[in-house]
């Protein structure tokens, strides 16, 4: 599917931005950045450091797939209402709105970060639709840090309510709960991870957002997952590029 680069998504309760690039089969991008994740994530900014992933707007189009991006739920140039019921599952609704609205059935996930967790969500959502899963420096709860997202989510609620005063205070924290006080990785659990139904590839985390211990955890209980041990940094680029286009033209459904 072709379609301008530029568009938005109109959802029940707000706008979502998105881009399309290239043409082939779908894959559906997280970018990193938290709850600040959006579509400018994935290149590197100008006159600033290279990013140390690829740029898989770019990378995607030219090994013949179509790339859809987006900037999430209150993130970039999306705004959404944010309700005290609202959590992963607020995205993942996003996230299969936005692939129906592009006519996608059936679609691959790629997600850095944050994206990561979006993935398997999107998996438990809708395990027919999503064919394979790529987790690049997935999040999850640092068990020597377990209050870094939480204190996260505080910092970004006052962005927001200086943003848009209108916004419930009580609201935006009962939406940092039901987002962050889980383990693991936050929006599935260990026993969905050992009977995930597609196949997938982890570029691990070494960080405190993106722990060791998690991409270590999701390595074991991944059945068949594919490892890419290094990835990080602008010399390794090339490998990284090659080993995900192989990944999902191997993974692409005939």
């Amino acid at each position: 599917m072709k379609e301008d680069a530029m568009a938005t998504l109109i959802r029940p309760d707000g706008e979502l931005h998105y881009e399309v690039y290239g043409e082939g089969f779908p894959v559906l991008l997280f970018a990193p950045g938290g709850l600040r994740s959006r579509i400018a994530m994935w290149p590197s900014p100008v006159d600033g450091p290279p990013r140390p992933w690829v740029d898989w707007t770019q990378a995607l189009p030219q090994a013949g797939f179509t790339a859809i991006a987006m900037d999430q739920r209150n993130a970039g140039d999306s705004r959404a209402a944010i309700r005290a019921d609202h959590g992963w599952h607020t995205y993942a609704e996003d996230h299969l709105a936005l692939m129906d609205h592009l006519g996608f059935h059936r679609f691959h996930v790629l997600g850095g970060c944050i994206g990561g967790s979006f993935c398997l969500k999107a998996i438990e959502a809708a395990p027919r639709r999503v064919t394979a899963a790529v987790l690049q420096n997935p999040i999850g709860l640092n068990p020597a840090h377990p209050d870094y997202f939480p204190n996260s989510h505080a910092d970004w609620s006052r962005e927001q309510l200086a943003a848009r005063p209108e916004l419930d205070a009580a609201a935006l924290a009962a939406f940092g709960r039901a987002m962050w006080d889980h383990d693991f990785v936050f929006s599935v659990d260990r026993a969905f991870v050992r009977n995930c139904p597609v196949p997938t590839m982890l570029l691990p985390g070494t960080d405190i957002p993106h722990p060791a211990v998690i991409s270590a955890e999701l390595a074991a209980l991944l059945s068949g997952v594919e490892v890419v041990t290094d990835w990080r940094g602008p010399e390794c680029l090339e490998q990284q590029e090659q080993r995900v286009v192989a990944f999902l033209k191997g993974s692409t459904p005939l």
